[in-house]
């Protein structure tokens, strides 16, 4: 850092830059949860309609072919797609970019009508920390243990898994669809 003058403090010109490429890939991570909403979207429409019945064992079969995912992957979206024709709040949290296709997957093995709006808020509350400019504290030397006042994650169950869920991850963990 700069210091000019006694009471005026600059950031470093290479800080600036990261903060603001880093503020580009959170903006296009958004706008890819956007369009996952739109996808899902479509493919709960072409699943409900039947599209895959042409020669095909499933919906999930059909997107594995026609769009390269991996068939674990093709039911996962599959099952979240049904899932949120049940759940528009998540719905509309995704296709705004307010939360994650990665958590809204997770949200969604749990989530019910009457459960929505308690998970919706569970997520929200995890994705402020990342809005608000967040940065965990880096472990020194190795240290695995987690004093008091220590950023570390605790090790978490249940819902409070669920909000440290952020990008689309390499779990693609396959559902029946």
């Amino acid at each position: 850092m700069n210091i000019d003058g006694p009471s005026v403090v600059t950031t470093h010109p290479n800080i600036v830059a990261l903060e603001r490429l880093g503020d580009q890939i959170a903006e296009l991570a958004a706008h890819l949860d956007a369009a996952t909403a739109r996808l899902l979207d479509l493919i709960r429409e072409f699943d409900a309609r039947g599209g895959w019945g042409n020669g095909f064992r499933s919906c999930a079969h059909w997107l594995a072919w026609r769009i390269g995912l991996e068939l674990g992957a093709a039911r996962e979206h599959v099952r979240v797609a049904r899932a949120l024709g049940s759940l528009p709040r998540l719905r509309e949290a995704l296709a705004r970019g307010e939360l994650s296709y990665s958590k809204i997957r997770a949200l969604t093995r749990i989530a019910t009508p009457e459960t929505e709006e308690r998970l919706l808020a569970v997520g929200r509350a995890g994705s402020r920390r990342a809005r608000r400019g967040h940065r965990p504290r880096l472990a020194t030397h190795g240290s695995q243990s987690r004093g008091a006042g220590s950023d570390a994650p605790a090790p978490a169950s249940g819902a409070a898994r669920l909000s440290g869920c952020r990008r689309h991850g390499a779990d693609s963990g396959a559902a029946g669809a």
